[in-house]
């Protein structure tokens, strides 16, 4: 397997982890109620990030920007995509031809570190949430959103094998 379908498959790989977490989601909402996502503000984020801004006290308060909502699902699918190519990479074409449950789960996990150490905080909302009333509620609720996006990324590589 050339590097090209490495890529290509990583690609592929990754917007079905997103395409899984965002059906998690959308059973939270159904089910119990959950919120909606609203990636607005991570559009928000990533307009001024392309400014130089990463950090924001509020980003309900920084300045708005046309088509948020869509920049912010770019983003969410893009960074999901970056994730897949990375496992991709990482595991090799061995791991393409059969892949296992355990490193796209432990991957899906770990993803959540930039959610915790850099989105979060570039929001406002704090370290891992920290700033928010509720930190260890959206904690797991991040957690297992990761969880779905692992196996996501597992199921969809086995489909693609």
């Amino acid at each position: 397997m050339g590097w090209g379908e490495i890529l290509l498959r990583g690609v592929v790989i990754g917007a079905g982890g997103t395409v899984l977490m965002d059906l998690w989601a959308v059973f939270l909402a159904l089910a119990f109620g959950h919120p909606k996502a609203n990636w607005a503000p991570v559009g928000r984020w990533f307009a001024h990030l392309s400014r130089g801004t990463v950090f924001h006290t509020d980003i309900g308060q920084a300045a708005s920007f046309p088509q948020e909502s869509a920049l912010g699902w770019a983003g969410h699918y893009a960074v999901g995509i970056v994730y897949g190519i990375v496992l991709a990479l990482v595991m090799g074409s061995a791991w393409l031809a059969a892949p296992t449950l355990l490193p796209a789960l432990v991957w899906g996990i770990v993803t959540v570190a930039a959610g915790w150490f850099l989105l979060q905080p570039g929001l406002g909302l704090g370290v891992a949430a920290s700033k928010l009333p509720n930190p260890n509620r959206v904690r797991l609720l991040n957690l297992a959103a990761h969880v779905a996006f692992g196996l996501g990324m597992w199921i969809t590589a086995l489909l693609i094998a």
